[in-house]
């Protein structure tokens, strides 16, 4: 039986946890983005599909190309953050599962259902994501996830001759309060939420 987390764990992965618009010249080592990889992809996904890539664009050249995929509005954040996440997920993630799902063929459950295998990949993907967030922020970093880019631009730039297609980016690194907009109100419970 897992324990609840203390206030303090909480807070660094909730209460407190912004969305980062201006950052800090502090470097993120490669080796952080191998611990947080290797933390998020325990959390589940359906089969263990596991569809979610990730391109880490950290260098000034991979951000030159990143930049023009960019609305107007992100790319001065994007630019300055030590790191860019683009999270990804591969349409044909199913030709992995005799790996990551070997008790059964669930290959072919997905396998000629492009529909199915496309909702799967997506969905599970964006799960994986959100799960890349939050090992993020357990890790120390800050995080400024966006939609507002080119997708098949990213696609075509970052991912080109494979079947991954992005989903979000999400910058990371060490975030400068003085960037941050005032805390946004929440829904309550009952306003999104019932106990049937």
């Amino acid at each position: 039986m897992s324990n609840k987390l203390d206030a303090a764990a909480l807070d660094q992965l909730f209460f407190s946890a912004r969305t980062h618009n201006a950052w800090s010249p502090r470097e993120v080592p490669d080796a952080l983005l191998r611990e947080l990889v290797d933390l998020m992809k325990w959390a589940p996904t359906s089969a263990n599909s596991s569809p979610a890539r990730i391109a880490f664009v950290k260098s000034a050249a991979a951000k030159a190309r990143l930049k023009p995929c960019l609305m107007e509005g992100n790319v001065v954040k994007t630019m300055a953050a030590p790191v860019t996440a683009i999270i990804g997920h591969d349409l044909k993630f199913y030709d992995h599962l005799p790996k990551l799902y070997p008790a059964t063929d669930a290959r072919s459950w997905f396998s000629g259902n492009k529909t199915f295998a496309d909702t799967s990949a997506f969905r599970n993907g964006s799960l994986q994501g959100g799960y890349l967030i939050l090992a993020a922020r357990a890790l120390g970093l800050d995080c400024g996830p966006m939609s507002g880019f080119d997708n098949d631009g990213v696609d075509r730039e970052f991912f080109p001759g494979t079947e991954i297609k992005s989903n979000f980016i999400c910058n990371l690194g060490y975030g400068d309060p003085k960037g941050l907009y005032p805390r946004a109100p929440r829904f309550d419970f009952d306003e999104m939420a019932a106990i049937v």
